[in-house]
């Protein structure tokens, strides 16, 4: 089964439109999904910026929001601005690789994402996380140990270092198994169907 890598930031809000649809849309296409959390602020940071251009340019800020605000509407999800923008995803990131190993990556990361920009609660607040792993059935206050160890936080700065090498700038990106890279949730139907051959351009 052909594959795509799915790189997304928890505190992008256009990824939280990929990620409630990626999965069904991957089924349909008959391609396998690879999710890949990553960090975009020393990505930004390399770039000379300090925060999102959402807030640097507060004139796309605003466009973003009622963009948002439509596309959710037109897909049937809820969305929420949270408090802080963007949110410091690091402990999300880094539980989701546990995950990765150990099956439950796409659960975690929709219930997270919910969290976000579905309800706008702040991902940050350790509440907000372990009702999230708790939802999943999942022991949160181990879990949230193991998120704190030096293997894990360094194969978050070692996924976001490859992320950078292969020319990724922004969130959600895709990347097929040929190396074509497509970014942004509009993407995401040419991405499937490079992935799985068809080449539509």
């Amino acid at each position: 089964m052909p594959r795509l890598e799915f790189w997304y930031e928890f505190a992008s809000n256009y990824s939280y439109l990929s990620v409630m649809r990626i999965s069904g849309l991957a089924k349909q296409a008959g391609v396998e999904v690879t999710w890949l959390p990553f960090l975009l602020g020393p990505i930004f940071k390399s770039q000379g910026w300090d925060t999102s251009p959402f807030n640097l340019y507060p004139v796309k800020g605003r466009y973003m929001i009622r963009d948002m605000q439509r596309l959710a509407e037109s897909r049937g999800l809820p969305f929420v601005m949270p408090p802080t923008f963007p949110a410091n995803g690091l402990k999300a990131a880094r539980l989701a690789l546990i995950g990765a190993d150990e099956g439950w990556i796409e659960p975690f990361t929709r219930a997270i994402f919910e969290a976000e920009f579905g309800r706008g609660e702040d991902i940050a607040q350790p509440a907000v996380i372990e009702k999230a792993l708790s939802g999943l059935g999942l022991d949160s206050a181990s879990l949230l140990v193991r998120a704190e160890e030096p293997e894990i936080k360094q194969r978050l700065k070692d996924q976001t270092a490859e992320a950078s090498s292969r020319g990724i700038f922004g969130a959600p990106s895709f990347i097929t198994e040929d190396g074509e890279l497509f970014w942004g949730d509009d993407r995401l139907e040419q991405a499937l169907a490079w992935a799985a051959g068809s080449r539509q351009k």
